[in-house]
């Protein structure tokens, strides 16, 4: 495959390495390496029972952060190849992309962040790259998942300015208003892509959003009249899977051809020129604008739907108890994060919390606050 990548794609054979120095793969690229590493990894398998949307016993068949991250990969590597670029970096950081978020998705992270609002703050790309630099414990001879340059660039979406001067050569984008690889670029999009249309998919499958609704929405409206025009007798289930399917071939597309056309107007030629560029991955115009439009019918609709903001209420409440309860007494901790908490008590408290998925977090709070009864 690598004489079909473009000359500036992120190339395996002149990846800036790693932290620690290892030997060459054999029989796999440097990318394929951390894919790899990130599949095996503990974090990886926490995402099946981490939120999306909705708390992960809400329902069996509504996304996780697992099921979001493998959308994520799939879609990512579909506009990688017709762009030419390394589709193995784009799944690696797709992969990779959530590891270091909370339990119940935005509104742990949200609560978390205020809890730690004394104390450096808490932004979950960031703890994702904590999580592969240095909380997974796997391997003998460095902490983490000593993933390339590449991978901890593209994991590290977004950053502050001041945890950004902490982060040394991944952190300097941030300071010099630089660009990521084009391949984080698009796992950036694909991630919007996902989120979207599967929240769409799940508010309906929810019932707490109807085609009804949708119908004033551009994007899901013209695809759904396409379907129900082809497809008059067709079940609301396999109504909604159609619709939904075209509304991201439609942005996978677009997003092919805006950025293919961007790409030839900066005419790149290695990837320190993309990195010097303005970004080179975006939609066209006029889908940016439906794609924001879909954005705000699911926030107003679905993320402030009373049901969604009650889950989110009660997931809250746990993190910041839980978060008070370490904090008073660090003993309170598991063993492994009671050494931590000797070095820097609250950065080990969010560690662990942030490592909890749903289940297990409802289970800490019942642990500490629920009265056993005689």
């Amino acid at each position: 495959m690598a004489e079909n990548i473009a000359p500036y794609a992120a190339l395996s054979a002149t990846s800036r390495g790693r932290r620690c120095h290892e030997p060459t793969p054999s029989g796999r690229s440097e990318f394929q390496r951390d894919r790899d590493r990130i599949i095996h990894s503990t974090a990886f398998r926490r995402l099946e029972y981490k939120t999306q949307v909705f708390v992960n016993h809400e329902g069996d068949l509504f996304r996780t952060r697992l099921t979001h991250s493998l959308e994520v990969a799939q879609i990512g590597r579909t506009i990688a190849r017709n762009l030419r670029l390394d589709e193995d970096l784009v799944e690696a950081v797709a992969l990779a992309h959530d590891l270091g978020h909370t339990p119940f998705g935005h509104a742990g992270q949200d609560e978390l962040n205020e809890c730690m609002k004394d104390y450096g703050g808490f932004e979950h790309n960031l703890q994702s790259l904590r999580v592969v630099d240095l909380l997974e414990e796997r391997y003998a001879e460095f902490d983490g998942l000593n993933l390339t340059f590449e991978s901890r660039e593209g994991i590290l979406k977004h950053c502050s300015p001041q945890n950004a001067a902490t982060l040394g050569e991944v952190g300097e984008r941030f300071l010099h208003n630089r660009r990521p690889s084009l391949e984080a670029q698009v796992t950036n999009l694909a991630d919007e892509i996902a989120y979207n249309n599967h929240d769409v998919d799940d508010g309906l499958r929810s019932g707490l959003i109807t085609l009804d609704q949708l119908a004033e929405v551009s994007l899901f409206a013209r695809h759904l009249k396409t379907v129900r025009g082809l497809y008059p007798s067709l079940d609301s289930r396999r109504l909604i899977h159609e619709t939904v399917r075209r509304m991201i071939n439609t942005l996978a597309l677009d997003l092919i051809g805006q950025s293919t056309e961007n790409i030839a107007a900066a005419a790149p030629g290695s990837i320190d020129d993309v990195r010097q560029a303005p970004p080179l991955i975006a939609f066209s115009p006029a889908i940016r604008e439906e794609q924001q439009e879909l954005k705000r019918f699911l926030r107003t609709h679905l993320y402030r739907h009373y049901r969604v903001m009650r889950m989110s209420s009660k997931a809250r409440r746990i993190v910041r108890e839980l978060f008070r309860a370490f904090l008073d007494d660090f003993r309170l901790l598991p063993p492994q994060f009671q050494e931590k908490a000797e070095h820097d008590k609250t950065r080990a408290i969010a560690d662990y919390i942030a490592g909890m998925t749903d289940r297990y977090a409802i289970r800490e709070y019942r642990r500490l606050f629920a009265v056993e009864e005689d």
